[in-house]
């Protein structure tokens, strides 16, 4: 099953895929290789959890994924939230950490898209295709599937709340442009701030973190302060793309995905990995060198873990969650 949106870059992915997808002459079935040594990886998830893998595009040009959150974790850290296809319904799934058990379903709707937690951890909000649309809902994390729409009528996605909860800022593609916006949870007053996508709030500052493709159409991180108007680039490299920033629960990190390019004699391979920063572009370094996609991760609450969606330790490139050690 595929769904989605329409980008304004070819290196942002127009549907999340909730099946594996394959490549030629690519081991998945390997959890981990030698560049990655010093670093433990566990699988959390199992295949019968059907964990939706964003979908990756490959052409001779480059790669291309879908770049929005479909994991977090819950604000006490003991739950993870993923999406699932199921009865070819797209929702979102919980499940407990310390457990091996079944997952909670907490959405049931059709389609939905993304989705994170509030700071508080009381919500979550998510967005959902419907129909030539995407539309923002607020639902509750603990209790029932009663929903609040708080954005109609245009292609919104990728939500998160403002540290305050007083903000959720959202992407919104008006042709082929996609823009920051945010709707004020007390008097919904919209406001659209700068071109750009996956918004994420800093934490004591009137700022985000975004996704923003250059003159030769790559993805670059950037830092926008909207009260001020400053606009910086914190990650840019000419030969990869960067997408699906997230900032360490310290303040002093900044995890996002990024394309690599795997050759070894006449093979050839684009792929996705994880990498990181410090908050100002510097301590740029690689995290993950598997031939698998690693996608969408977010940060353990204690910063001492990285959860992400990869098809890594399954012969059949399977998604499954996975977590591995931070060790910076």
């Amino acid at each position: 099953m595929r769904f989605g949106i329409q980008p304004y870059s070819m290196f942002f992915l127009l549907a999340l895929a909730c099946e594996s997808i394959m490549a030629q002459s690519v081991d998945y079935s390997v959890v981990s290789v030698p560049e990655e040594s010093g670093t433990d990886f566990t699988q959390i998830s199992q295949t019968t959890d059907y964990v939706c893998m964003p979908e990756v595009k490959r052409s001779n040009r480059g790669i291309g994924w879908f770049s929005n959150r479909i994991l977090d974790i819950s604000t006490d850290g003991s739950q993870i939230a993923y999406l699932s296809f199921r009865n070819n319904t797209t929702n979102i799934f919980i499940k407990d950490l310390s457990k091996q058990g079944s997952s909670i379903q907490k959405t049931n709707r059709t389609a939905v898209l993304d989705f994170s937690y509030s700071p508080d951890g009381k919500q979550i909000v998510f967005s959902e295709a419907r129909g030539k649309t995407n539309q923002i809902f607020q639902t509750s994390a603990n209790k029932g599937f009663v929903c609040r729409q708080i954005t109609t009528g245009n292609m919104d996605y990728s939500p998160i709340y403002s540290a305050n909860m007083n903000l959720i800022f959202f992407a919104r593609q008006e042709n082929k442009s996609i823009s920051i916006w945010s709707h004020d949870m007390k008097n919904n007053f919209l406001a659209n701030y700068s071109q750009g996508l996956n918004p994420y709030p800093v934490k004591g500052e009137p700022a985000f973190i975004c996704v923003r493709p250059n003159a030769a159409g790559h993805s670059e991180i950037w830092k926008v302060n909207y009260e001020t108007g400053v606009e910086e680039c914190i990650v840019s490299q000419p030969d990869r793309d960067f997408t699906s920033p997230s900032i360490s629960p310290d303040g002093q990190w900044l995890l996002f995905v990024g394309s690599s390019k795997i050759e070894t004699g006449s093979f050839s391979y684009y792929n996705t990995d994880l990498f990181v920063s410090r908050l100002d572009g510097t301590g740029f370094a690689q995290l993950t060198y598997h031939a698998a996609d690693d996608l969408s991760p977010v940060w353990s609450k204690d910063g001492h873990y990285i959860y992400f969606v990869s098809q890594r330790g399954n012969k059949e490139a399977k998604a499954n969650i996975w977590r591995m050690t931070f060790n910076y």
